[in-house]
């Protein structure tokens, strides 16, 4: 069972050293299951030691291994069975690296075990049913991996369990039977981005010890919502969205006074708090429910007048009664029209002298305040207008309207889908804004469904939507501000740059690696397996390390539903080469923005039968951009006085059996080392540049040949 132990101990015997403990050889043959340590965190891992007490992310008590925690450390490799002769173990933290492989069932030999967090890993595979053998199992998170199958029956064993997390894997099949009756301690549930099917157990509404949000997001789940997940606690906010779910929404306990954003996606569904009413031969339809504003249907008595016990239909009001309601009417009329002024004051609180960036001076308070005002004078509200305020879609973001509308702005870009400001709040957080125009379009309920749908994506390599805004006229987008700019302006720089620093071979495929798992991200596990559509290196963004972003993903269907500029078709082009200066009152700062009207060269051929978008179009562009970053070229290639597309140029090299020099970046000479990693690239790139889509690997098979390339750029890095 333990037979790399075994090995581990032979070597070191071999070599005369006896004096480490059965527990530090267990360590020993995990760090040997360690291809990559990039950050060095197992160097003090020695044979020479007694013990293994005094090593990195080891915790000992009374010399007895407990605790064995290494997270975001980038250490590449599996998990070793031997793992499990730790029979002392009670916690391991392994979150955010990149371990591979299944995950052993040799583990749950370690009984005592109470955490297990594997998160942000590349585990895959089905679980071992071992886990009921964890008695004291109180924390299991194993999100953001690869792991498909069933959930073991077993796990409803693990009575103590408080904290589950599955969500951003592959699982499938119904959750086991006795899930709810058998897991009474849970407090926090997420199941979300996987694809679960069947029913939602009945017997989910015991978990009573539920806090915060119990997430079944964008799964497959079927039939009708149990009327027995109202038991849970009222504070509980349960998401359902994106699944097959049917039938009418029960109206009792914590299902009640739940908005529509909880049940959206599942087009089956009736009933309040959703406008789509059931039908009468939707089944329970006409199920009785609690009425909450007549408790136990106490309904006013009869009118005594009336025979036949019946209530009467053509009573009058009296005169009073008349004169009540009008004047109750009155009333409430003008506390409407004060709270519409009260809003218009909060939002439009600046003044009224306004460039034409959308600046306006605030002259309310001591000297000249520069601050942005995104509504025009004399606006009203829309009958359809359901919100009038900041809406977060993260739960960090602890800014309101008016500390955003009042910050220091510069433009950053502007395009036919609005500007994009950089937005500095007083305490220093900078945020990209962009607005959707001025339309007019009243589609809030469509525009609210799929803001909040790509506000659920969070992954590293994809640029967070941290909160929007819907007024009549004003529709605003808040970003996470990525400070170095795009990938287009770090492989070309920008018109009137001093000085360029061309990125490295080691930088660019590290880059290429992260666009690679944020694609795959969108299309395995964001809802309904999404399409980015407009991917080229204005699009990806690069943060503080250079990891990159992906940005403007569903921004044009936005726009199209906020009623700004429309795409007029699927191939979206940039603005010519420009620079926008804006010098602020507070600030001398220049904001430049470039950009090549070369978007169309990224789509995909197939793009020109103007169908409906696929991955295999983004594997396309992915392709091209790869291609830009080996080559240096723009997608355009001037040959003599003719023109080409990148990709035909690429293909006219390699018949005509040109070098790999005559092709690389200049820039990229002295990693001519790196040769061999280069053309595997190359190779890669082609398969995606495919003419035919079918011919076109997935995102994931990328993905992966990419991270099997020896990483020796990542330690660079």
């Amino acid at each position: 069972m333990f037979i790399l132990v075994l090995l581990v101990l032979l070597v070191l015997h071999s070599n005369g050293v006896t004096s480490l403990n059965s527990e530090g050889y267990a360590l020993l043959s995990f760090k040997q299951s360690i291809n990559e340590d990039p950050q060095g965190s197992l160097t003090n891992w020695n044979s020479s030691d007694e013990n293994p007490c005094s090593w990195n992310g080891i915790t000992c008590k009374d010399l007895r291994v407990v605790s064995v925690s290494i997270p975001k450390q980038k250490l590449f490799g599996f998990l070793p069975a031997s793992l499990g002769s730790l029979t002392d173990l009670r916690h391991v933290n392994l979150r955010n690296n990149r371990f591979f492989g299944s995950l052993p069932s040799q583990l749950f030999q370690a009984q005592g075990l109470q955490s297990l967090v594997l998160y942000g890993n590349s585990l895959s595979g089905p679980l071992p049913n071992e886990f009921g053998k964890l008695k004291y199992l109180q924390s299991l998170d194993l999100s953001q991996n690869f792991f498909n199958g069933s959930v073991p029956m077993s796990i409803v064993q693990c009575k103590r369990l408080r904290s589950l997390d599955l969500s951003q894997n592959n699982f499938t099949g119904s959750l086991p039977d006795g899930f709810g009756s058998g897991l009474g301690s849970l407090e926090k549930l997420d199941l979300s981005f996987n694809k679960f099917s069947g029913l939602i157990p009945s017997d989910m509404g015991n978990l009573s010890s539920l806090q915060g949000t119990v997430d079944l997001s964008h799964n497959h789940f079927t039939g009708s919502i149990p009327a027995s997940l109202g038991n849970l606690p009222e504070k509980v906010y349960i998401d359902l969205t994106y699944n097959n779910l049917s039938g009418p929404i029960p109206q009792n306990g914590a299902l009640m006074n739940r908005g529509p954003t909880a049940f959206i996606g599942n087009p089956a569904l009736c009933g309040p708090p959703l406008k789509n009413p059931c039908s009468s031969e939707t089944p329970g339809a006409n199920a009785p429910s609690s009425i909450p504003f007549l408790p136990n249907n106490n309904y006013p008595p009869q009118d005594s007048n009336n025979h036949g016990g019946k209530r009467g239909k053509g009573k009058e009001l009296s005169k009073s009664a008349v004169i009540a309601i009008i004047v109750s009417d009155v009333i409430g009329i003008c506390l409407v029209g004060l709270l519409c002024s009260y809003c218009y004051s909060r939002v439009c609180a600046c003044g009224k002298d306004k460039d034409e960036s959308g600046y306006v001076i605030d002259k309310r308070g001591k000297g000249r305040k520069k601050c942005l005002c995104f509504r025009k004078d004399g606006s009203e509200m829309s009958e359809n207008m359901e919100q009038y305020d900041l809406v977060p879609l993260d739960t960090q973001v602890a800014f309101d309207l008016d500390e955003l509308l009042k910050a220091s702005a510069f433009v950053l870009g502007k395009s036919g889908i609005g500007i994009v400001y950089k937005v500095v709040l007083e305490d220093g957080l900078t945020l990209a804004v962009r607005r959707l125009g001025e339309g007019g379009s009243q589609r809030f309920k469509e525009f609210q469904t799929e803001v909040e749908a790509i506000g659920k994506l969070k992954h590293p390599n994809i640029v967070t939507l941290r909160a929007y805004y819907w007024s009549v006229d004003e529709k605003l987008l808040i970003y996470h501000y990525i400070p170095n700019g795009s990938l287009l302006t770090a492989l070309h720089g920008k018109p009137g740059m001093v000085s360029f620093t061309p990125l490295s071979w080691t930088m660019r495929l590290k880059i290429i690696k992260g666009i690679a798992k944020g694609l795959v991200y969108l299309h395995e596990f964001s809802p309904k397996k999404y399409v980015h559509g407009d991917l080229k290196p204005s699009n990806i963004l690069l943060g503080h390390d250079m990891e990159p972003q992906i940005a403007d993903f569903g921004l044009g269907r936005l726009a199209n539903i906020a009623g700004g500029s429309p795409i007029q078709s699927n191939r979206v082009t940039a603005e010519k080469p420009q620079e926008k200066q804006l010098k602020s009152a507070a600030s001398s700062e220049v904001a430049t923005i470039s950009s090549m009207n070369m978007g169309s060269y990224y789509q995909a051929p197939e793009a020109l039968k103007m169908v409906k978008p696929s991955q295999k179009w983004d594997v396309y562009s992915f392709g091209v951009m790869l291609l830009e970053m080996i080559t240096g070229k723009s997608p355009v290639v001037h040959v003599d006085t003719s023109e080409m597309d990148l990709v035909q140029w690429i293909q006219a090299c390699i018949e005509e059996q040109k070098p790999l020099s005559d092709v690389l970046d200049p820039y990229l000479a002295p990693d001519i080392d790196k040769e061999e990693e280069i053309i595997t690239v190359l190779k890669i790139t082609m398969a995606c540049v495919h003419s035919s889509p079918e011919r076109r690997p997935t995102m994931r098979h990328v993905s992966d040949v990419l991270s099997r390339l020896v990483i020796s750029s990542d330690r660079e890095t």
